[in-house]
């Protein structure tokens, strides 16, 4: 088996070093034989240094690390001057934007044996592009443009200031265009105000183009051809645990999509997880989301404002640094994805990707509410879970009041929808399977939960009485099309008080 190729962003050292590489060059040929400038947004660890570090060999000329790939035998080899550059690499946190982009440009100039005579960064990007095409024009690939606007996404003035540096560095490539031979760049979001966008009318946005939505990640196919001896030993390790493995790695960690039609794995979650043949939250754990915490905290956003949600498309085009939105921003940065397009009606419909996303940001979430005590949280989670299997109701009643009980108060929405909010993202979390506001020929149930053995039918009140909940499920016969099931059906009328922040009334009848 060939070796995972885990952390590696260099496609030399990749190729060299005999580890695995997902052919994508076929999308590599049709980009650089159909325009010249490029933009493409996806989230952090999906590939997107690869793809620019491939692109890079390609215009290198260096033929000898793609022979067995699709694109060996398809374009003429010649070598170009490449300008690559990753904000990711360069210590603008310490130097400050303007010195670690002075500082990278001097290096690249000196590595091409140019003596760079202006004084300004942006004035010796100019100079360097042209002195660089002398023979031939200049490639341009550059690496998480806005990674030095999202770190400090959280300190406005800071993102503010690096915004309009990048925008004066970003602007000599408008005026550079005779010496420009190809230009990709790559990001998380989509600044509007940042003059790629602004300046660049040519530039061809393929983050939601379905020509391009298996440029990075790896599709069904893809992971099934070559990773199959992988998938084999993963299959002898779960023997008699899980039935249909494929199905259980798809479930955790396939789901992204940005036309709403492919479907693709996330690159470091899987191979991490072939890597280790452990089912665990790879990519989530790279990256704590504490700035998106605190904007659902502060604005007392709930899981209902997040999941399952349909937006006009244009609403992920692009947003302000001063005015960002928490779906665009959860898209963008991967933890909501495209599940459905309409194109009749320009909507999507943005979810959770897939199991290790929806879980790790639920427990984040909940741990968050509770004041950070993820240890906590995970020990009354167990206890739950155990209640709920066991049909003990009581004690399940008494768990999710200490739960709710740890919640600062002023964190509290006095509304039904947010108590409702936390009883579903509760469940959740404990792994079994909650529909809300379940359709029926005579009204609407507001949660069932399905256990191995239980169905619970749910209906909830707010400052009234359990009794009241109880009887509108008996008189509306919620629980009528479940009866079919081999599943025991229990009715449960649960009251909030929303005052005192609790469950201060319940009901539950077996059926």
């Amino acid at each position: 088996m060939k070796n995972l190729p885990i952390g590696i962003q260099e496609f030399k050292k990749l190729r060299e070093g005999d580890f695995l590489y997902i052919d994508k060059t076929k999308f590599i040929y049709t980009l650089i034989n159909s325009a010249s400038y490029y933009f493409l947004s996806r989230p952090r660890r999906f590939g997107k240094s690869l793809l620019l570090n491939t692109i890079k060999e390609i215009f290198f000329g260096n033929k000898e690390l793609f022979e067995g790939l699709w694109i060996y035998d398809k374009i003429e080899w010649e070598k170009y001057p490449v300008i690559k550059i990753s904000f990711s690499s360069i210590d603008y946190m310490h130097l400050g934007l303007r010195n670690a982009i002075d500082n990278m440009l001097n290096k690249m100039a000196k590595n091409y044996k140019i003596t760079l005579e202006e004084s300004s960064f942006s004035s010796k990007f100019e100079e360097l592009i042209q002195k660089l095409s002398t023979d031939k024009k200049v490639v341009i690939l550059i690496d998480e443009y806005d990674k030095p606007i999202i770190d400090y996404i959280d300190d406005i003035p800071q993102a503010e200031e690096n915004r309009k540096i990048l925008k004066s560095f970003y602007s000599v490539i408008k005026d550079s265009d005779n010496y420009i031979k190809f230009f990709f760049v790559t990001g998380v979001s989509k600044f509007s105000q940042v003059s790629i966008f602004s300046d660049l009318n040519n530039l061809n946005d393929i983050t939601l183009d379905e020509n391009y939505s298996a440029l990075t990640g790896y599709t069904q196919q893809e992971l099934e051809h070559y990773f199959s001896e992988y998938i084999e030993q993963v299959k002898r390790r779960y023997e008699g645990i899980f039935d249909d493995i494929p199905a259980q790695i798809k479930k955790w960690y396939n789901g992204y999509s940005w036309d709403g039609e492919t479907f693709v794995y996330n690159p470091f979650s899987i191979l991490n997880f072939f890597y280790k043949r452990t089912f665990g939250d790879y990519w989530y754990a790279t990256g704590t989301p504490t700035f998106l915490m605190k904007m659902i905290k502060e604005n007392n956003y709930t899981i209902f404002d997040i999941k399952n949600k349909i937006i006009p498309r244009g609403l992920l085009d692009k947003y302000e640094i001063t005015s960002i939105t928490l779906l665009p921003l959860l898209f963008q940065t991967g933890y909501l994805t495209i599940k459905k397009v309409d194109l009749r009606k320009m909507t999507l419909q943005l979810d959770y990707p897939n199991l290790e996303v929806e879980s790790s940001f639920n427990m984040h979430l909940l741990s968050y509410l509770l004041g950070g005590k993820t240890d906590k949280t995970g020990s009354l989670l167990v206890q739950l879970s155990e209640s709920i299997e066991q049909h003990r109701i009581e004690q399940f009643i008494e768990n999710v009041n200490t739960v709710f009980k740890g919640i600062s108060y002023t964190l509290i929405d006095k509304k039904e929808k947010y108590f409702h909010s936390l009883f579903y993202l509760i469940i959740n979390l404990l792994g079994f399977t909650i529909e809300t506001e379940v359709m029926t020929i005579d009204g609407r149930i507001d949660a069932v939960i399905t256990t191995d053995d239980y169905i619970y039918v749910i209906e909830f009140k707010a400052n009234q009485d359990a009794k009241t909940a109880l009887e509108q499920i008996r008189e509306k016969g919620y629980h009528k099309k479940y009866t079919s099931g081999k599943r025991k059906i229990t009715l449960l009328g649960i009251n909030f008080d929303i005052e005192n922040k609790r469950i201060d009334d319940y009901k539950a009848e077996d059926v």
